[in-house]
């Protein structure tokens, strides 16, 4: 049996990164299952749109169902008391902008009601949340 006290002496020179790897694969995972599950609001069915404008800033939530309902962020509120509950969140924070999602079989003139209410409320930024179109462009 020979030994060798210079070979004992050298370092491991290399890193294992399979397991750092494969925990960053896991992550990434979890995060693409759960990322669209982050906004739960109420549920509609969307108008579709080719863009996807929604910048990340101080922002409500406008939702009008097909049933006529209309939620302001996840509260049910009612047309009447709509104008005054934006114009006191609009004195919170001038820069607020409101995202509108209508259902695409809300009645137009609901949704024309809550833009109106929004308007008289002072809320200048409006934004329609759409779901994005998926085209085949083969060919």
């Amino acid at each position: 049996m020979e030994f060798n006290p210079r070979r004992s002496r050298e370092l491991m020179a290399s890193i294992n990164i399979i397991p750092l790897v494969d925990v960053v694969l896991v992550l990434l995972i979890i995060f693409m299952v759960t990322a669209p599950m982050m906004y739960r609001g109420i549920d509609v069915n969307l108008p579709q749109s080719s863009t996807n404008t929604i910048k990340s800033e101080e922002r409500i939530v406008m939702t009008v169902t097909k049933n006529r309902d209309v939620y302001l962020d996840k509260e049910k509120i009612s047309i009447d008391r709509l104008e005054y509950t934006l114009s006191v969140k609009k004195k919170q924070n001038p820069n607020i902008t409101l995202y509108l999602r209508g259902d695409s079989e809300a009645l137009y003139g609901v949704v024309v009601k809550v833009m109106d209410a929004a308007r008289k409320a002072g809320i200048d930024k409006l934004g329609m949340v759409t779901e994005p179109v998926f085209t085949n462009k083969e060919g």
